[in-house]
């Protein structure tokens, strides 16, 4: 699996191989029957405890969880590691999450190098775990040091996504083969919705003027959008994973949006805004509303399933492109 990882990354895998170490001893040492914690995003519970004896799938994030939640149809309690508004690429692993995974019967990552701390996060468990994204015809990074390598962002194409759904049923019945029938079913009738809200997308982003069809945010991860909706991708850093931007890359980026009179720009909600809004001082640009990428928002925010988060985004993109104006 390609790795993106900076450098400051690969630093940090002594502390995630100690993390690794320091899980396996309480594994072997501290467990007993129904110990566990809270079932939830971030926060899973342990299995044996009586309460749900669904088989456990866990997911590397939130975004991931819900599409299999609409898979697994309630046959299968899904989870994911990171909580809601956690930073995917470098995050870094504890031993509860490990001990999580040690008791899953499935987990779920979505591959491209999207998590650079998951293939030492899963060395040694003797669980099954499927790459959601294969099948996916990756767009290279095309810059900065990931140049060459694949952009992981796959899920912000909802045509995409239907192939994780399609990789998502066929994993969920090899784990639980006698409701086969139901995971089919749920991902056709959920790819559905993905087919709808694909239409919706490129409908409200053609509708742009071509002088406004730009798209500027601070992380490279709209690429699959951009494609599908026929925007020009600009952004200040390829993937999330410098401490802040270097004056190079916003420099190019006011350049860009200097050069192409772009209205807006936008900047998600994982990150810090900061970089962007040099951009906004330094050109006539306005800072659009947040974008959505790498997680949910609670259930009482304003993207709570990953239908809403690519609805939401969209409107978003059209709203301070168009001034207002749709």
């Amino acid at each position: 699996m390609p790795n993106t990882s900076h450098t400051h990354h690969r630093r940090r895998a002594p502390l995630l191989a100690a993390t690794v170490a320091a899980a396996a001893f309480l594994l072997a040492g501290c467990a007993s029957p129904g110990a566990g914690s809270q079932t939830g995003a971030g926060e899973g519970g342990a299995r044996g405890s009586g309460a749900d004896d669904r088989p456990v799938v866990l997911t590397t994030f939130t975004v991931l969880a819900d599409i299999a939640e609409n898979v697994a149809g309630g046959h299968l309690r899904v989870e994911s590691i990171t909580k809601v508004g956690a930073e995917i690429h470098g995050y870094e692993p504890t031993p509860g999450d490990i001990r999580r995974a040690s008791e899953a019967d499935l987990i779920l990552d979505n591959g491209m190098g999207l998590e650079a701390w998951f293939e030492q996060f899963v060395s040694g468990l003797d669980v099954p775990h499927a790459v959601v994204s294969d099948g996916i015809e990756p767009i290279d990074i095309r810059e900065d040091a990931y140049s060459g390598m694949p952009n992981p962002h796959a899920w912000m194409s909802p045509l995409n996504v239907q192939v994780y759904v399609d990789n998502m049923a066929e994993a969920f019945a090899r784990i639980d083969p006698e409701s086969a029938g139901a995971y089919a079913a749920n991902a056709q009738a959920y790819k559905a919705e993905l087919q709808e809200v694909q239409d919706e997308l490129v409908l409200s982003l053609e509708a742009l003027p071509r002088q406004q069809r730009a798209l500027v945010t601070c992380e490279g991860a709209f690429s699959y959008l951009a494609r599908d909706a026929r925007l020009t991708e600009k952004y200040i850093w390829a993937v999330n994973a410098e401490q802040q931007a270097t004056p190079k890359q916003i420099a190019s980026a006011i350049e860009f949006v200097r050069e192409n009179d772009v209205p807006a720009v936008f900047c998600e909600s994982t990150v810090s805004d900061a970089p962007m809004r040099q951009v906004v001082e330094a050109t006539d640009a306005v800072l659009g509303d947040v974008l959505y990428v790498d997680s949910l928002s609670e259930a009482n925010g304003p993207v709570p399933t990953y239908l809403d988060l690519i609805r939401h985004d969209a409107d978003a993109i059209v709203a301070a492109l168009s001034g207002g104006k749709q």
